[in-house]
């Protein structure tokens, strides 16, 4: 079991990832924006995050930047999960940090296999 944190302003996305991560036995913390992503994953240091780009108070890339500027937060896998599909946005991501990127709309089982193969790597 991994705690994971879903960081995504749509509630609607929220609920079917925290469905789906809780019956693959994960535990779940939801942020509905940067800030709170922040702050929850100082807090509690999830094994994984799930992020979304387009987030209300602070960026999903603002996010990952200070995630990766962080000695204490920057091994933390990030999955990035939006519906920005540009060639620009992709690369800055990748060249940022990011673990995985994944476009909206999506698959879910996708998803949580990069997930369970992320969190593999990682232990």
């Amino acid at each position: 079991m991994a705690r994971i944190l879903i960081a995504d302003d749509d509630v609607i996305i929220v609920e079917m990832l925290r469905f789906r991560l809780e019956a693959a036995a994960h535990e779940v913390a939801v942020a509905l924006d940067g800030m709170a992503a922040l702050e929850n994953a100082g807090a509690d240091r999830p094994d994984l995050i799930v992020l979304d780009s387009m987030m209300p108070v602070i960026s999903g890339p603002e996010v990952l930047a200070r995630l990766k500027a962080d000695p204490d937060l920057k091994d933390i896998p990030v999955v990035m999960l939006t519906a920005r599909k540009g060639e620009s946005d992709v690369v800055a991501a990748l060249k940022s940090g990011v673990d995985e990127y994944l476009t909206k709309p999506f698959i879910p089982q996708e998803l949580l296999v990069r997930i369970e193969n992320l969190l593999a790597r990682a232990s």
